[in-house]
């Protein structure tokens, strides 16, 4: 499993080549994209703070000094990632967007989540 890992990281040189904030680019731009006509502002505003943050603390923790400063941004972005996922489901109650929309973006928002666990599993593992 360490040799597993280890050859992962050798892959990663910049955080542009960690999948998860891949992949929380791609869930930023269909959030924006849904909610970019939204006249509640402040909800408009706060979930797209959110989401974009998910990616931005991947990155951010990506060039800290130490892989506790990355372990520490890596779950600001997963706790991000649950905000994501709780106006979701505020933004279906309120009839924002629709069950199916919902449960897309839901669906990304867990993947994330996991990405970013299995990294996290992945560093702290790196020291047994």
């Amino acid at each position: 499993m360490l040799g597993l890992f280890y050859s992962f990281m050798a892959t990663i040189k910049k955080f542009e080549d960690i999948y998860a904030w891949q992949k929380a680019q791609e869930l930023a731009v269909c959030v924006y994209s849904e909610f970019k006509g939204s006249k509640d502002f402040s909800f408009r505003d706060q979930i797209c703070l959110a989401v974009v943050s998910i990616s931005n603390n991947i990155a951010e923790g990506f060039d800290r000094s130490s892989d506790a400063e990355f372990s520490r941004f890596l779950y600001y972005s997963k706790g991000s990632c649950s905000e994501v996922k709780s106006m979701l489901y505020l933004a279906g109650n309120l009839n924002y967007i629709n069950t199916e929309q919902q449960g897309k973006l839901i669906m990304q928002c867990e993947e994330i989540s996991k990405l970013i666990q299995g990294f996290l599993n992945a560093l702290s593992t790196k020291y047994k």
